[in-house]
């Protein structure tokens, strides 16, 4: 009889143990994909920021609902603040997994910004950073200028070409004509220097 009890009671403790590993298994590792905002460039001058996206995985690749995601921005250096005036904010993801930041607005130091990414959902956890830039961007209307004195140049210099060449040509047979001396030289002295974004 004590030998049937424990031949059941090691059948059952085998029955059961799979069901074990099964919920110990259920509980995914998560993963942060930046979706929007890595490599960004904020405008310092203006104190407008880009927008964070990103989304939270499961170790299927699935999206995870209701994860809390937290934005760290530094607090020295190139950083800023979020919509709420703080350096830290946090959301909530959506039915597809996706947390977004809106509202981002560096301060006015130039350099590398580092965003830090915490993401927790039912125990688990896990980190990321997005890489953005504080720019001193130049206004468009010295941009605008500046292309206007580039046009000119441009121009004034191929009707000073084609003087030469209708010297050359007046008369419809080759002539043998003598180069004046080179114009003066223009020289354009731009005003402090800013760096500006890709266009």
């Amino acid at each position: 009889m004590q030998r049937t009890t424990s031949y059941l009671l090691g059948v059952q403790l085998l029955l059961l143990a799979p069901l074990g590993a099964q919920s110990t298994a259920s509980t995914d590792k998560l993963h942060i994909v930046v979706i929007e905002g890595q490599g960004a460039l904020n405008n310092i001058r203006q104190r407008t920021g880009s927008e964070l996206v990103v989304r939270i995985d499961d170790d299927r690749n699935n999206p995870v609902p209701g994860a809390a995601v937290t934005f760290t921005l530094p607090a020295q250096g190139a950083g800023g603040t979020f919509s709420n005036g703080s350096n830290t904010i946090s959301v909530v993801t959506d039915n597809q997994g996706v947390a977004a930041v809106r509202g981002l607005r560096p301060n006015d130091v130039a350099g590398t910004l580092q965003i830090r990414v915490n993401a927790s959902y039912e125990g688990q956890a896990t980190r990321s950073a997005i890489t953005q830039f504080n720019m001193l961007v130049e206004p468009e209307r010295q941009k605008s200028r500046r292309g206007k004195i580039l046009a000119i140049l441009a121009i004034a210099g191929g009707a000073a070409a084609g003087g030469v060449y209708a010297g050359l040509h007046k008369s419809g047979s080759p002539q043998t004509a003598s180069v004046a001396a080179p114009l003066p030289t223009i020289t354009i002295t731009p005003g402090a220097g800013t760096v500006g974004p890709p266009r």
